[in-house]
């Protein structure tokens, strides 16, 4: 019996603490982008086996405000690749840890490329068949 394999997937937590937030006790735009930008640079990094850099982010859709306190987990997965470019999708969700309540809060698209080591840019894997 035959499973169709996963595309590949990157999750990380992070806890939304006073320094992240702005003077309205909601965690900076800015911030989120780093988190974001941090879970596809891993996932992109663990397909690639290269050093991978961000070319572009873009689609990025702040939905509902992150506040302090709470937890974030961000999902990043690779939904396609080029030559030496991998497109990941990156939501991120956050989570009341006292009630459970959990709602996506924003979500976007990045562009990383695979570099070699004289930082030109290299072949990267095809994603694994369904």
């Amino acid at each position: 019996m035959s499973m169709s394999t996963p595309l590949p997937e990157a999750r990380l937590l992070e806890m939304v603490f006073p320094d992240h937030t702005n003077h309205l006790g909601t965690l900076f735009g800015g911030q989120a982008l780093a988190w974001m930008d941090k879970a596809a640079f891993i996932v992109a990094s663990r397909h690639a086996r290269r050093i991978v850099v961000t070319a572009r982010s873009e689609e990025v859709n702040f939905r509902v405000p992150v506040r302090e306190g709470q937890l974030v987990e961000l999902v990043a997965r690779i939904v396609s690749t080029g030559r030496s470019s991998m497109q990941v999708e990156v939501e991120m969700t956050a989570e009341d840890p006292l009630t459970g309540d959990r709602r996506v809060c924003t979500t976007g698209r990045f562009v990383m490329i695979a570099l070699d080591s004289n930082g030109s840019p290299t072949p990267v894997p095809p994603l694994p068949e369904a």
